[in-house]
């Protein structure tokens, strides 16, 4: 789409220090001097092509909490937004979410020339927030589903995503499909398998292996979450890239404990 400008950050490059080695940290992190992570923005701007090497678009994100909620711009915003969406048909600003596992969702209605950015990590995927993105959409600027493109972009994957039987039960009280979401995956131990009979139990086979942990697909959630609010299937596009299991491509706050940078989903339209 010639008039869009959109993108999904990586780790590599950039002017920060502070994480091993030379990265693009787009957040503004505790570890992280502002004036790093400022050119590194002003950086990814201009590659972009939001603007030119000297004057950026204004950049809007939102403080972001993990919620389903959804702003919409009318206008350039003049004070800060919280939540975890935002949607606009404004020209010449970009939006942005910020994430380092959560998932980076970006919208686009190829007809109005609306877009948006969402935050979707578990909490906000069980609240539904891109399903609401897409309502809201339609009901804010009269997007039509078939209008609608979906990119899901990296993040962690079920590969590497070990949640709590909790979890489960929350998502299974609000999707039909939510048995599909959740995977056992078997789990090396060398304690396990060195001393086997320390972990011999009563229960029956397949019911009390402890080396398979609970794994769930916050893609395959999202994407499911689109298909249910009408967009084609082949207007999605699922990044698959798992932020965890490649620390050297992209920031991982659970592989990394917490000590990360923050990579950016930017979305925007061309005056």
């Amino acid at each position: 789409m010639p008039w869009l400008v959109h993108g999904f950050s990586t780790r590599p490059g950039g002017t920060t220090t502070c994480y091993e080695r030379r990265s693009l940290n787009l957040g503004f992190t505790k570890e992280d001097d502002t004036d790093h992570v400022e050119a590194n923005r002003k950086w990814l701007l201009h590659t972009l092509g939001a603007g030119t090497r000297k004057v950026s678009w204004p950049l809007i994100t939102n403080r972001q909490i993990h919620s389903d909620i959804i702003h919409i711009l009318r206008t350039p915003p003049v004070e800060s937004l919280t939540g975890d969406g935002l949607i606009t048909n404004v020209a010449g600003i970009a939006i942005a979410v910020l994430t380092a596992d959560c998932l980076p969702v970006v919208l686009v209605d190829r007809r109005n020339r609306v877009v948006g950015a969402f935050h979707a990590g578990w909490r906000g995927t069980v609240k539904r927030i891109v399903e609401k993105g897409v309502g809201a959409m339609r009901h804010e600027f009269g997007s039509r589903v078939q209008d609608i493109y979906g990119a899901i972009g990296p993040g962690i994957q079920k590969c590497c995503y070990a949640v709590g039987e909790e979890l489960r039960t929350q998502f299974e009280s609000q999707f039909v499909y939510a048995g599909k979401l959740f995977h056992e995956v078997q789990e090396s131990d060398p304690v396990h398998e060195k001393y086997p009979l320390l972990f011999l139990n009563a229960r029956a086979p397949g019911h009390g292996d402890l080396c398979a942990r609970l794994h769930l697909d916050l893609s395959e959630a999202n994407r499911r979450q689109l298909v249910a609010a009408g967009v084609p299937e082949k207007q999605i596009t699922v990044s698959g890239e798992c932020t965890a299991c490649n620390t050297r491509k992209f920031f991982s706050h659970r592989a990394e404990q917490g000590r990360t940078g923050r990579m950016m989903a930017v979305v925007g339209i061309k005056p």
